[in-house]
């Protein structure tokens, strides 16, 4: 008597860990899910942004205008290393300053200035 009980409640248990939840499985799955959308939110749009940078970085030459994060104005003179460039910034032919070149934001190269109609027809 006492051996059928045991294996009713056996089986009683083992319905409700099936019927329960999901499993294991499930929650693997779930997890791989969010990580998977995670990356392609997060991380992928950000490394595809600093590869941007990283070769508008490597393509600055002197006479390229730029403008600096801090909203500065100015034009390459020489690029001195992998990190270092010189700028000069406004008319004024003493103002020449060491930076480096992660504190470049936006680069317009040599010659690729585009005249408007007005500009030209003076």
């Amino acid at each position: 008597m006492y051996f059928n009980q045991a294996i009713l409640l056996a089986e009683d248990s083992a319905n409700t860990q099936n019927a329960g939840g999901m499993g294991i499985v499930g929650i693997l799955l779930y997890l791989v899910f969010f990580i998977g959308l995670m990356y392609f939110l997060l991380i992928r749009p950000q490394k595809k942004q600093t590869k941007k940078q990283q070769e508008v970085m490597n393509s600055v030459e002197p006479g390229d205008s730029i403008m600096t994060t801090s909203g500065f104005y100015g034009t390459i003179l020489d690029v001195v290393d992998d990190t270092t460039v010189i700028v000069e910034f406004g008319n004024n032919k003493n103002c020449r300053i060491p930076m480096h070149k992660r504190a470049i934001a936006e680069v317009e190269k040599a010659g690729t200035a585009e005249v408007s109609d007005e500009e030209s027809d003076k």
